[in-house]
């Protein structure tokens, strides 16, 4: 059922968005220190279309790696794109199977003294070990649990559809981990207490805001114009951000706070003892009490700076009301270092 499920989401083409490797180059820059002597975990990723793979496989040795790992479903619209790998005598084409791909090393196998994407394809190519048929490559398979189980650190772009059990899952086996998925997860009652408890936080994010994302040929039509680029052949989203808990250097940077807290500039809730402000640049430096602030609130979240107290509601259990209005969502925070009045 699950795989089924899986493969409903894939054919309604939900969760078919490839990640740019501009993008990966970008927000792994800042955890290359995380990954010496590590297996990797790459299990929503094909080779034939995946840059997380490609990042991984091109980087190994100067990220130290001990292990990368990349699993597939059955399928791939955009198959062989970028890396063509004859799979020999396979029984079924590529393009038809779930696989695994494992390396433990990457060398200048074909002389040309450099490590490029022609010695990873000379590598999959020649070693069969390196290459393996799965049952289903459903992340939720056993076969790929087993995977999850040897890896230190997950790396990919999950099905969006799937990201509440996605999360979930890596918490359950206690992985660490860098992933892609829709900002609004915040939001959700399964994700939302993992950022309130320092469990889960966001990375740098999209230079921007803007995710450039490939997609197959036949989903073009679903999106207007502006949205999709014929120049480029990429949808744009301002909805997507980088999800991990691993630490980096932004999550420690102090918001500096340089407004002041009057009644009349920011109202009190009308079901919570807290005041609302509309704009994280506008969070009172002064202010002891709780305060209301927008969700990109947690792009400049520094746990060491701010308390998380709850998310949107009043003691009602109703949205947080100002003279009977609703603000749009709100988090809930505390300074734990206001100055002195």
């Amino acid at each position: 059922m699950a795989n089924k499920n899986l493969n409903n989401a894939k054919i309604a083409k939900k969760d078919e968005f490839y990640t740019q490797l501009t993008d990966i180059e970008r927000e792994l820059q800042h955890y290359w220190q995380h990954f010496k002597d590590k297996v990797v975990l790459c299990n929503c990723d094909d080779p034939y279309e995946s840059n997380f793979f490609k990042y991984f496989a091109l980087r190994f040795n100067q990220l130290g790696l001990k292990k990368l790992i990349c699993t597939c479903y059955n399928g791939s619209p955009v198959q062989g794109n970028e890396l063509m790998i004859d799979f020999g005598d396979f029984s079924e084409e590529p393009k038809k199977i779930a696989y695994k791909v494992e390396i433990t090393e990457v060398k200048d196998l074909n002389g040309d003294g450099a490590v490029d994407l022609s010695d990873v394809r000379y590598l999959l190519q020649n070693d069969r070990n390196a290459i393996s048929i799965l049952k289903t490559g459903d992340f939720r398979d056993p076969e790929c649990i087993e995977l999850l189980k040897q890896a230190d650190i997950v790396v990919t772009n999950p099905p969006f559809s799937l990201f509440r059990e996605y999360i979930g899952q890596l918490i359950e086996y206690n992985k660490k981990f860098l992933v892609i998925g829709p900002y609004n997860a915040i939001t959700y009652k399964e994700i939302f207490p993992l950022i309130q408890h320092n469990r889960l936080w966001l990375g740098y994010g999209f230079h921007a805001g803007n995710a450039y994302f490939k997609i197959p040929d036949d989903a073009i039509k679903e999106y207007a114009n502006g949205v999709f680029n014929e120049c480029t052949g990429l949808v744009k989203f301002r909805n997507c951000t980088w999800y991990t808990n691993i630490d980096h250097v932004k999550r420690h940077e102090e918001l500096d706070l340089v407004c002041r807290y009057s009644p009349e500039e920011y109202p009190h809730y009308d079901n919570y003892d807290a005041i609302d402000v509309s704009k994280t640049a506008d969070i009172p430096c002064d202010y002891n009490g709780v305060m209301g602030v927008p969700i990109t609130f947690l792009d400049k979240y520094n746990p060491n700076q701010f308390d998380i107290i709850k998310f949107r509601k009043g003691d009602d259990d109703k949205d947080l009301r100002v003279n009977g209005k609703c603000p749009y969502f709100r988090i809930l925070i505390r300074n734990k270092h206001p100055q002195k009045i």
